[in-house]
């Protein structure tokens, strides 16, 4: 028995190791109360092409399906920003029963490497309310714990938290203009 432990306790070691030097997860959440019906913000929201409509850092949305490895059709958006730079994100599901859209980033400009997100819409706090909250887990950019600066977690949370706040408060605004 004393040897099945310290085997147990020799092969766990490499383990510790590689977990201690790996990167930590990073994750930020945002929120925003609407003055309109979650109907009407999940319109807008559950689009995949729509989102330089609301979002003032986009210039452009392109869409495109691709096969996956199994030849089912992927759909894909090539987002153009204003200023320069593209994201080329990847739509993981859509879900209108939880008012849910999921999507990771598949490469582009911004300082983050294993990127997925989902929007939520909710009923807000009062009638005619929308809660819309806006989910993002990542890491840093080097994917590593000791990255460099540009590259490291808090530039990628500050970027995420840019993202996510014109973001927000510019969905509010078109859609409570409506």
């Amino acid at each position: 028995m004393k040897y099945l432990l310290a085997l147990l306790a020799i092969c766990t070691i490499p383990l510790t190791a590689t977990a201690a030097n790996a990167p930590s997860q990073q994750k930020v959440i945002r929120e925003v109360v609407i003055k309109a019906s979650p109907e009407k913000v999940w319109t807008l929201v559950k689009d995949f092409g729509a989102i330089h409509q609301w979002h003032p850092a986009v210039a452009e949305t392109k869409l495109e399906t691709r096969k996956d490895d199994a030849g089912a059709d992927e759909q894909h958006r090539l987002l153009t920003l204003n200023g320069g730079g593209t994201l080329h994100e990847k739509l993981i599901g859509v879900t209108d029963s939880t008012m849910k859209i999921e999507y990771r980033i598949v490469e582009g400009v911004l300082p983050v490497s294993g990127y997925r997100a989902i929007m939520q819409v909710k009923a807000g706090p009062n009638a005619d309310e929308t809660t819309v909250t806006w989910t993002g887990r990542f890491y840093n950019k080097a994917n590593k714990v000791d990255a460099p600066a540009g590259e490291d977690n808090a530039t990628a949370v500050k970027a995420i938290e840019g993202v996510y706040d014109t973001g927000l408060n510019n969905l509010k605004k078109v859609l409570e203009a409506q």
